[in-house]
């Protein structure tokens, strides 16, 4: 059998959205969850040069409500995602950088509220893709 070297991470690390101006983000890992998503207040749509876009507030510091960082994306794509509680809901889909450690990679995040969860980001297994192995009895490892 083959052995493939892949780094390990756990199930909480801390991550950085560049593009959106988000660093050092505390973020859940979900195997469980086909997709990633990220708690946003404030989401408009709008349309800049014919491009569907979105407008948002993401409080990245869950310590600290009074810092906002507002961001301005171009919508990838709208789908309906059913929520762990099997709710469907549509939600607007994005695609920006997301840098875990060393490694830095596209992803595409799911809109949505958050709110009554612990994290504002859950990282699910598209947005891990074949790169990593998770250990879920382990935290911030990178």
């Amino acid at each position: 059998m083959k052995t493939v070297e892949k780094p390990i991470i756990g199930s909480v690390e801390s991550c950085s959205l560049p593009e959106l101006g988000i660093t050092d983000m505390n973020v859940r890992v979900d195997t469980g969850a086909k997709t990633s998503s990220l708690h946003v207040d404030n989401l408009k749509k709008y349309v800049k040069d014919g491009v569907t876009q979105v407008q948002f507030d993401i409080h990245p510091d869950s310590h600290n409500v009074n810092k906002t960082v507002n961001c301005h994306i171009k919508v990838t794509d709208i789908r309906k995602v059913k929520s762990s509680n099997g709710a469907s809901e549509e939600r607007y889909v994005i695609t920006t950088p997301i840098k875990l450690g060393q490694y830095e990679w596209n992803i595409e995040i799911t809109l949505t509220n958050r709110a009554d969860m612990s994290y504002l980001m859950l990282l699910g297994r598209e947005g891990l893709g074949k790169q990593f192995l998770v250990d879920p009895s382990v935290v911030f490892l990178h």
